[in-house]
């Protein structure tokens, strides 16, 4: 396993993006459940944010690639909205414990 973050980095609602060894991650909180997910979007296979740590709508209901406006949801990847409508973002296994987020 691959140490993340700590939980306090990733807020509820919140987004944050990390370097691991080399791969871009992100990492979004909704409803206290974190989701990680590679931050490439399938379309183009650009990063997604469009300032650092911003991967989210401007309701923080959805992650959103600021190259093409594509929508996708948090809890699966899958997305909904633009140019890979159906396609899904590439999600990292993941745990949560005392310490902070893991990648499995």
């Amino acid at each position: 396993m691959k140490f993340l973050c700590t939980a306090a980095e990733v807020p509820d609602n919140g987004s944050r993006g990390f370097d691991l060894d080399g791969r871009k991650v992100l990492a979004v909180r909704r409803a206290g459940q974190v989701y990680v997910y590679l931050n490439r979007c399938p379309h183009r296979g650009v990063p997604l944010e469009w300032q650092p740590d911003q991967f989210l709508d401007p309701s923080a209901s959805l992650i959103q690639c600021a190259t093409h406006g594509a929508l996708f949801l948090i809890e699966s990847g899958e997305c909904v909205a633009g140019p890979c409508a159906g396609q899904f973002l590439a999600a990292l296994d993941s745990r949560e414990d005392e310490q902070g987020i893991w990648i499995v």
